[in-house]
């Protein structure tokens, strides 16, 4: 099922401003945020719109996670941080999507907790944002 009115159902240029598409998987879509304030930065979204994790089926959460593992993973092959961490939200877009984090010792927020009110946004050049989105790609195809 899909919302007009949520960003990760229409794929519009609201999603395109904060996020560009890594890769459709089982159930879910990988994203890059465009904000790499914590580096490989990205969010899973499930492909049909649900707002609780209560609400997929059995089938859905195993495939949910079962892409959510081999998204972190890549992640970490790709831009080896210290700690990957994992935030679900939804207040602002009920649509069920987890954050992706990367951590790393030396970046900010290490020891603290996600919260990128603390932080100055940082947006790579265009020709960055696409090579860490294929270097993501390119490792989950392997």
């Amino acid at each position: 099922m899909k919302f007009d009115n949520c960003i990760y159902c229409v794929k519009g240029c609201n999603l395109e401003k904060l996020m560009i598409e890594i890769i459709v998987m089982e159930v879910s879509t990988l994203f890059l945020l465009k904000d790499q304030i914590f580096k490989g930065r990205c969010i899973l979204a499930l492909n049909d719109h649900k707002k609780e994790i209560f609400d997929l089926n059995r089938d859905e959460r195993n495939s949910f996670f079962e892409d959510l593992s081999i998204a972190a993973n890549s992640i970490y092959q790709c831009f080896k941080p210290d700690k990957i961490n994992y935030a679900i939200f939804g207040d602002l877009v009920p649509h069920f999507h987890v954050h992706l984090v990367p951590k790393y010792k030396k970046g900010p927020l290490w020891g603290k907790a996600f919260c990128l009110e603390s932080v100055s946004p940082f947006i790579p050049s265009d020709q960055e944002l696409i090579s860490r989105v294929n270097k993501i790609k390119e490792n989950i195809l392997k």
